[in-house]
């Protein structure tokens, strides 16, 4: 006799019945056990900041819904106030994945009449249409970055541009795999702890890596004087791959960000906002451990989720600070230490993007059966 087999379905409360069997056939034999299996669901929201706009809370914030395909901003009557900052999030067709990420134009272009926006939100658009359009969730940051890229390099729809970008995948079994590429960047924040925080990718200090479509002027006058802008492919991104736990909040970001506020200071924010929103609970032997009612406090349809706290709260504090002129923040310490001759205090005025996930773990209850009556000899 071969060995059991294991099958496994949903589970369901409606008991067997064995009188609706085929005429003359014998009750199944089975024994049956629940199991509970995790599965993920991803809680998103973007907040950002044009540099040269105020920050208005209420307005300068997206919610989504991440299991509907978002809208491509080319289809709506207007782009975010976001600068040359862009951002998406889709899900990967009906797999229960979802993909999500940032791109920061690149500004030199528009001393060549080239507005980098067009480029980091067509790219944005782009990938995210790569994503709803995947048949299956095998598919990973790296590939959705470079099908993005490419069509825009195939469709020729705009004039030019560079920007950086990173983009991520998040799975319904809490794998996230995030392609990095440039100063733009992620970082993972577990129970009032920085988990995991990305590496910038730079040519020389301020000169990121990123993707290009350079217009064919440029590419003759570089050819004449030498020189000539930058343009990297998606292949020399920094790639990392990250089981999230419940409760895990992945913040993705601009370099308007990461040039004012430290690790650290970002830490001190999602804290402040998850231990108040209640969606952390603090205290006993454990720590800081997920709430049990972290589900509902992220699930908001009026907008409320403590994502969209945690994103606008981030923006808001970047915000400042690149505007304070009396306090240093990282992009003016590194300055210091590389040009010690140079009078640069203070924050860093750019564009500021922020995309918040909050990891919420649910348990299924599955009905494993042990079935021996319907599998037989070969």
């Amino acid at each position: 006799m071969s060995p059991a087999l294991t099958s496994v379905r949903a589970f369901s409360t409606k008991p067997v019945d064995h009188n609706n069997s085929a005429p003359g056939s014998p009750a199944p034999n089975t024994t049956a056990n629940t199991v509970a299996s995790k599965k993920f669901t991803y809680q998103i929201s973007a907040a950002y900041s044009a540099k040269q706009k105020r920050f208005s809370p209420t307005t300068n914030v997206f919610h989504y819904n991440p299991y509907n395909r978002a809208q491509d901003t080319a289809k709506r009557k207007s782009r975010p106030d976001a600068g040359q900052d862009a951002f998406f999030v889709s899900r990967i067709n009906d797999t229960g994945a979802v993909a999500a990420g940032v791109a920061d134009g690149v500004g030199g272009y528009i001393e060549s009449g080239i507005d980098s926006a067009d480029f980091s939100n067509t790219l944005c658009e782009r990938i995210a249409t790569a994503a709803h359009q995947s048949p299956t969730d095998n598919i990973n940051a790296k590939y959705l970055m470079s099908a993005g890229y490419q069509r825009i390099l195939e469709e020729d729809a705009i004039a030019g541009g560079a920007s950086t970008a990173c983009v991520g995948v998040a799975k319904a079994d809490g794998q996230l795999n995030v392609a990095n590429l440039g100063d733009s960047g992620f970082l993972i924040i577990r129970q009032g702890r920085v988990h995991y925080v990305s590496s910038p990718q730079t040519h020389a200090f301020n000169t990121p890596y990123q993707l290009a479509m350079i217009p064919k002027k440029l590419l003759v006058q570089s050819k004449q004087y030498g020189g000539g802008p930058l343009s990297d492919q998606p292949s020399d991104a920094s790639v990392s791959t990250h089981s999230l736990r419940n409760g895990d909040v992945v913040v993705f970001a601009t370099d308007g960000v990461w040039d004012n506020l430290s690790s650290q200071e970002i830490l001190r924010i999602v804290s402040d906002e998850m231990v108040t929103g209640k969606g952390w609970i603090v205290g006993g032997e454990a720590g800081t451990v997920p709430s049990p009612q972290l589900e509902n406090l992220t699930s908001s349809t009026e907008g409320q989720g403590l994502q969209a706290t945690i994103a606008k709260a981030v923006v808001a504090r970047a915000k400042s600070a690149s505007i304070n002129t009396k306090v240093d923040g990282p992009f003016a310490r590194e300055v210091q230490r590389r040009f010690p001759s140079e009078n640069f205090h203070g924050g860093k005025k750019d564009d500021i993007c922020v995309v918040c996930m909050v990891a919420v773990e649910k348990l299924i209850n599955l009905l494993v059966e042990n079935s021996r009556d319907r599998f037989y000899d070969l």
